[in-house]
Parts: C-alpha cells; sequence; structure tokens
C-alpha cells in the first residue's frame, strides 16, 4: 500500500506538474492569441495602409504624367516663343533696315523737293528772261521794220530825184 500511496502521490505531483503545465501553455495561449489577434489587426492596418499606399502611388503616377505632358507642352511653348523671338527679332532688324531707307528716301525726297523748288525758280525766271528777250525781238523788229520802211522810203525819194 505504500507503493499505491507513492504512485498516487507521484500520480498527484505529475498531475499537479501536468497542470501547471496546462495552465503555462493555456497562459502562452492566450498570449499567442493576443499577438495572434495583435498581427491580424496590424496585417489590417498594414493592408489598409498598403491600399492608401497604392491609391496615392496612382495618383501621383498620374500627377507625374500630367507634369511630364505639361514639360512638353512647356518645351514646346519655349520652342514656339525662341522661333517668335527670332522671328520678332528678325522683323525689327527688317523694321530698322526699312525705317533707315525710309529715311533715306525722304532725305532724297526734300532734297529733290529743293532742287525742283529751285529748278522752277530758274525755270520761271528764263521763262521771264525769254519773255523780255521776245519782248526785246519784237520791239527790235518794229523797230528794224520801222527802220526798214524809212530805208525804203529814203531810198525811194532817192531813187525819184
Amino acid at each position: 500500500m505504500d507503493k499505491v500511496r507513492e504512485k498516487l502521490s507521484n500520480l498527484k505531483l505529475e498531475a499537479e506538474q501536468w497542470q501547471e503545465k496546462y495552465e503555462e501553455l493555456k497562459e502562452q495561449y492566450k498570449v499567442i492569441e493576443q499577438d495572434n489577434t495583435d498581427k491580424e489587426n496590424e496585417i489590417k492596418s498594414l493592408s489598409t495602409k498598403n491600399e492608401n499606399l497604392e491609391a496615392e502611388l496612382e495618383t501621383l503616377e498620374n500627377k507625374l504624367t500630367d507634369s511630364k505632358q505639361v514639360l512638353e507642352d512647356s518645351d514646346n511653348l519655349k520652342s514656339n516663343n525662341e522661333t517668335f523671338l527670332k522671328k520678332n527679332q528678325q522683323l525689327e532688324e527688317e523694321l530698322e533696315e526699312s525705317d533707315s531707307k525710309l529715311k533715306e528716301a525722304i532725305e532724297k525726297l526734300r532734297e529733290t523737293d529743293l532742287k525742283s523748288e529751285q529748278l522752277e525758280r530758274k525755270v520761271a525766271a528764263l521763262e521771264e528772261e525769254r519773255d523780255d528777250w521776245e519782248r526785246k525781238h519784237e520791239e527790235l523788229s518794229e523797230k528794224y521794220e520801222q527802220a526798214k520802211k524809212e530805208l525804203d522810203e529814203f531810198a525811194a525819194s532817192l531813187e525819184n530825184l
């Protein structure tokens, strides 16, 4: 009976050990369950965060595409602007050259006008001089005719004598 008691005592001890082990494993299980729940919550949180980041990434990729398009358009506009600036500069140079030629033409026109006025005065003076000569010629022609008549009369009277 001692043996049975000893065995029973051993079994009690073993049962207590198993009970402690059970309690210990139960505690570990609770900790693992809590850890698992925490990990599941963290996974859910990270999944949500990942979805948000993916949406944000898509938004940023769209913005990047738009920005690239804006940059390309900006480059095209810059190129067009440079072309227009070159054309504008060329036109300004042509305008300055035309303006210079116009000033030269105006100056030549003024000189021509002055020469024209001088020539008109000269022509008027020459016309007056011509008119004077024509008058003198007429006067002289009249005097010549009178002198011729007188000479003819004198010659006729000399012949009659």
